[in-house]
């Protein structure tokens, strides 16, 4: 959809939903990296079923849209973003230690990190891995995220989706296809988004499994850089490190506008509060040719790109 067919759906958008569709929004503000232009319009749910019923009236008069949890991992344009933004603000949680296996139930926007907090002060174990992570639930089951040694591949149960052509649906770990970093939904982008996921877990005291988060945390905090980032940003190559062949290509430290790629962890890119989506796209183009013309190898972003891109 181009702006000017946009631009003419937008009457019927707020005939839709009312004062609840805010325009001209900036994604600075709703991205961890604080970068990004305009969206041309924007939806904030509280709840699954508010998810549901906003991304199935989009389907149905063919207006494309963004769904955006935590706003890591994602990098929109300068440009901005034509269509409608989803900003997933459902969190509701369940914790289920009456049956075995014990798990905990979370609707998409739910924080993952503070989830993982929740169940540790219950003695469950599971997501310790996770406690670090600022990405949604919904985010991590789209990405098999992970850290410090497991992914959502090791705790994902089921996870409601919403398909664009086939309606609501309860997809198994075994229907996700995790590879590293990847999911069916991922490598599929635009057909189904994620209501909320069931994660296993098990008995623990909760001084055991709040000791090995807070070894984790301790070990980002001496690993990884504080600041505005989108996370990692590169896969690490089979049998190999995106951060160790960026800093080997001696670009560790280096600057593009108002962005550096991190002298802590040279897969981090940070803005020091002046950067723009071009600085970072730049930097990125910079570290996979340095890196290729080096190393022989091609780094694949972790990152999605949102908006339009000069190549």
């Amino acid at each position: 959809m181009n702006s000017s067919s946009f631009q003419s759906s937008l009457s019927e958008l707020r005939s839709l939903f009312g004062d609840r569709l805010q325009e001209n929004v900036s994604m600075g503000n709703y991205t961890t990296a604080r970068v990004g232009g305009n969206a041309a319009a924007m939806l904030i749910v509280h709840t699954s079923q508010d998810l549901e019923l906003a991304a199935a009236k989009l389907w149905e008069h063919g207006v494309p849209f963004h769904l955006i949890g935590s706003g890591s991992n994602v990098l929109v344009s300068d440009k901005g973003l034509q269509g409608v933004v989803i900003l997933n603000r459902a969190r509701n949680v369940k914790i289920d230690m009456h049956h075995e296996p014990y798990s905990v139930w979370a609707e998409s926007g739910a924080n993952l990190g503070a989830v993982a907090r929740q169940v540790a002060l219950r003695g469950l174990s599971g997501l310790e891995w996770a406690a670090t992570i600022p990405g949604s639930v919904g985010g991590a089951v789209y990405g098999n995220a992970g850290a410090h040694g497991g992914d959502m591949s090791d705790n994902l149960m089921l996870a409601e989706i919403l398909h664009q052509n086939t309606g609501k649906q309860v997809w198994t770990v075994e229907q996700m296809a995790y590879s590293y970093r990847s999911s069916a939904l991922k490598r599929n982008p635009g057909q189904a988004i994620i209501l909320a996921a069931k994660m296993k877990l098990l008995a623990d005291t909760p001084e055991a499994v709040q000791g090995r988060m807070e070894a984790n945390s301790a070990q980002r905090r001496r690993t990884q850089p504080p600041g505005a980032s989108l996370g990692s940003m590169f896969k690490n190559p089979a049998g190999d490190y995106a951060g160790r062949l960026i800093e080997a290509a001696g670009l560790k430290g280096t600057r593009i506008g108002g962005v550096e790629i991190s002298s802590v962890h040279a897969n981090f890119f940070v803005n020091n509060d002046q950067a723009t989506a071009s600085d970072i796209w730049k930097l990125i183009q910079l570290a996979r040719t340095r890196v290729q013309e080096k190393f022989g190898v091609s780094l694949e972003l972790e990152v999605e790109l949102l908006g339009e891109w000069d190549s």
